[in-house]
């Protein structure tokens, strides 16, 4: 299949020069988005209402470009307390058929964390307020605004009368915060119809790892989540009464967490590291090429020190390297004063972020067999129960797929310098969902900066972020439509 011919001369300049004059508008309508309450994660029938008010908002949005728009209904939600919930519609759209241009599907969400003013916000959460060139609310970086810029990228080819260069599709949810209730059924289930012309998958919901430099993001790690409950009796004891002669369930839970990991990060847990991918010499010299001041980043996240002294080592061990994590306990006395309480049950809490080549269920075996060794060396009375609550797969790709090329060189032309390859350290199913499903190169094309705040008070991205995220998106469709053959 050949390339479509080049565009015509000038024609990024110009959609760059419709972006700058059109900013105000595209900037009031992330007003307008914002304002609606998307939050998916308190189970209300208002916000629930709300939700279902901002994908209708998207949908027509998107049918004004011309897209086809279907929204599909994935149901209910049953809550724990026996009552349910309707989930809001799953947007498929698609503009452009032509089987000579490549497809490209973009993912999005427009559901957001719960916000409150009284919470720390300086401004209200849900009212965009720009304040030296920072655009305030709850979803602005998290994702409504890369979503938007996506959308104004195709807005900016449809208003200059300009041809597409590139097929698009849109998968855009409004349950992420809350699961993705729903979309991996459906991804499933639309493999062979809606995503089987599918060429390419581009995801823009993380962040860059500075405040100056673009990045792309190849990887993110997996994440197993544990649950260990140490049980002697329903009800609590007295310590006066029953203390010394008891093995004490606390105790015996300490003794637990505390195996499972040493005081220089290490994991204890046998055989853990077996599966680890080796690291290479082309891996470790992407890691000295990516900007990154360690004291202007140990100021940022306010710690005397991390366990590591080396830019290489602490990306290396926020990636590519496992982490566990000890979360709390649920059942152990956590009020202001002086209770002398001996728990009769305890629940653990802890997880592990999973690397290329880990295995959840073979991380799942080798956690239960470490943690009822060391219970049984204590030779307690006591019942120990270990389950896996959540387990889900890292995810890499390939950086030398042509969709990579083509961010990087549309980063280049934008922002005038290559862009940092960088791996996320948190979980992003989805990413992985579409790359095991749909069997295509995924891509991660991050719009904010690493101090948006996302999920956290005074969220927001920059203009300048949104208005050159938006051309960002505009030299990737030509660039890919360069490149795709």
């Amino acid at each position: 299949m050949f390339s479509p011919s080049p565009p015509p001369a000038g024609l990024l300049e110009k959609a760059f020069r419709y972006i700058d004059l059109h900013q105000n508008e595209f900037v009031q309508t992330l007003k307008e988005w914002v304002a609606v309450e998307s939050d998916s994660v308190q189970p209300q029938p208002r916000l629930r209402r709300e939700l279902f008010r901002m994908m209708t908002l998207a949908a027509d949005r998107l049918r004004r470009l011309g897209a086809s728009v279907d929204s599909v209904d994935p149901g209910v939600q049953q809550l724990p307390n026996g009552q349910s919930l309707p989930i809001p519609p799953i947007i498929l759209a698609e503009l452009g058929n032509d089987p000579k241009k490549p497809t490209v599907c973009f993912y999005g969400h427009l559901d957001v964390q719960p916000a409150r003013q009284e919470d720390g916000w300086l401004t209200d959460p849900y009212t965009l307020t720009e304040v030296d060139g920072k655009l305030y609310g709850r979803g602005a970086t998290d994702n409504k605004g890369p979503v938007l810029a996506w959308i104004n990228a195709v807005s900016t080819f449809r208003s200059l009368e300009e041809d597409l260069p590139v097929n698009i599709k849109f998968v855009i949810e409004g349950m992420e915060e809350a699961g993705s209730v729903g979309l991996e059924e459906l991804v499933r289930k639309e493999k062979d119809q809606f995503f089987s012309s599918v060429d390419y998958i581009v995801i823009s919901d993380n962040l860059w790892l500075s405040q100056r430099k673009p990045a792309l993001t190849y990887g993110t790690r997996g994440n197993s989540y544990f649950r260990v409950e140490v049980r002697c009796r329903d009800q609590d004891f007295h310590s006066g009464t029953f203390g010394g002669i008891l093995s004490e369930p606390m105790a015996d839970l300490v003794a637990l967490l505390g195996s499972l990991i040493d005081s220089s990060g290490h994991i204890l847990i046998p055989g853990i590291y077996d599966q680890v991918a080796p690291l290479t010499e082309e891996e470790r010299k992407m890691y000295e090429a990516i900007d990154l001041d360690l004291e202007e980043y140990r100021k940022s996240v306010q710690v005397k020190r991390f366990l590591f002294d080396t830019k290489e080592e602490i990306l290396m061990h926020l990636w590519r390297y496992p982490s566990l994590s000890i979360h709390g306990i649920e059942g152990a006395f956590d009020e202001p004063g002086a209770k002398t309480v001996i728990p009769g049950q305890v629940i653990g809490k802890f997880s592990i972020r999973l690397v290329p080549h880990m295995n959840t269920s073979v991380v799942e075996k080798q956690v239960k067999q470490h943690l009822e060794y060391i219970f049984s060396k204590r030779n307690s009375s006591n019942q120990m129960a270990v389950s896996m609550t959540l387990g889900l797969q890292p995810w890499i790709a390939n950086i030398k797929d042509k969709q990579y090329l083509a961010a990087k060189r549309a980063i280049k032309t934008v922002f005038g310098t290559e862009p940092d390859m960088i791996r996320d350290g948190s979980t992003i199913p989805i990413a992985r969902i579409f790359q095991d499903t749909i069997q295509k190169s995924v891509m991660m094309l991050p719009l904010g900066t690493v101090d948006d705040g996302e999920h956290s008070q005074n969220e927001k991205i920059n203009r300048w972020n949104y208005i050159e995220g938006s051309k960002l998106f505009a030299a990737f469709f030509l660039e890919m439509a360069k490149l795709h053959y």
